[in-house]
């Protein structure tokens, strides 16, 4: 059987594309966007962490584009059998199941950071992969810890067992962001604005980032909350 070549992107995060960046990640497979250290560490139950990280992955996962198609709002073919999956169990045979989940997350990471870039402020922005510098810093702790624990995702997270399915089923990725209730959404440059005030609990500022996805469209419509200055 002939082995596709997988998205450019997947170079760009793997070692076939040449000498890796430094990364705390000891297996190598990527370099995640290293936030700005805090000096107060903002205390997180786990259990507010991993209901972020399946938000992220699963929404990484739903947006991806490629031979089998699901929403296409990211152009890669990772999380596929022979895109990105036959690259990392090839290159990582114990841990390829986080690696093309992790890939896609940051290719989801990218495409938000594109989009925020269209506001005239995107520092002021807060959306499902740019929470801020010290929540962004403990979920990618997290990441790595349940990564470096050796059990696949689907038993670390057992949410995204039923939520990644071998079939893509967008009616139910449809009905998953609707039953995330949030307020009333605009248009503004970079995407959906949510009205009014970030709420102070992270995990239903996710689930109002999430909610704000529907209605579901060719495009990320980039859901995000505008902080006071």
């Amino acid at each position: 059987m002939t082995t596709r070549c997988p998205h450019p992107l997947i170079t760009t995060l793997s070692p076939l594309g040449g000498p890796p960046p430094p990364s705390p990640d000891p297996t190598g497979a990527l370099t995640m966007a290293q936030p700005i250290p805090s000096s107060q560490p903002i205390p997180l139950p786990t259990s507010a962490l991993d209901h972020i990280l399946i938000a992220q992955l699963f929404v990484a996962w739903a947006g991806e584009a490629g031979e089998a198609p699901r929403l296409g709002w990211w152009r890669t073919d990772l999380a596929s059998e022979y895109g990105g999956e036959d690259l990392f169990r090839r290159l990582l045979p114990n841990s390829w199941p986080w690696a093309v989940l992790q890939a896609a997350r940051e290719a989801a990471r990218r495409h938000d950071a594109a989009g925020r870039g269209k506001d005239a402020d995107p520092d002021r922005l807060i959306s499902l992969y740019r929470l801020g510098y010290e929540f962004d810093e403990r979920i990618d702790e997290r990441l790595r810890d349940l990564k470096d624990r050796s059990k696949p995702p689907a038993q670390a997270l057992p949410a995204l067992r039923e939520l990644i399915t071998p079939e893509w089923n967008p009616t139910a990725f449809s009905d998953w962001v609707q039953a995330h209730r949030t307020p009333e959404a605009v248009a503004a440059p970079a995407g959906r604005r949510i009205k009014g005030t970030p709420p102070e609990s992270v995990e239903l500022l996710v689930d109002h980032l999430v909610g704000a996805l529907a209605p579901v469209g060719d495009d990320y419509p980039l859901p995000h909350y505008r902080r006071s200055a």
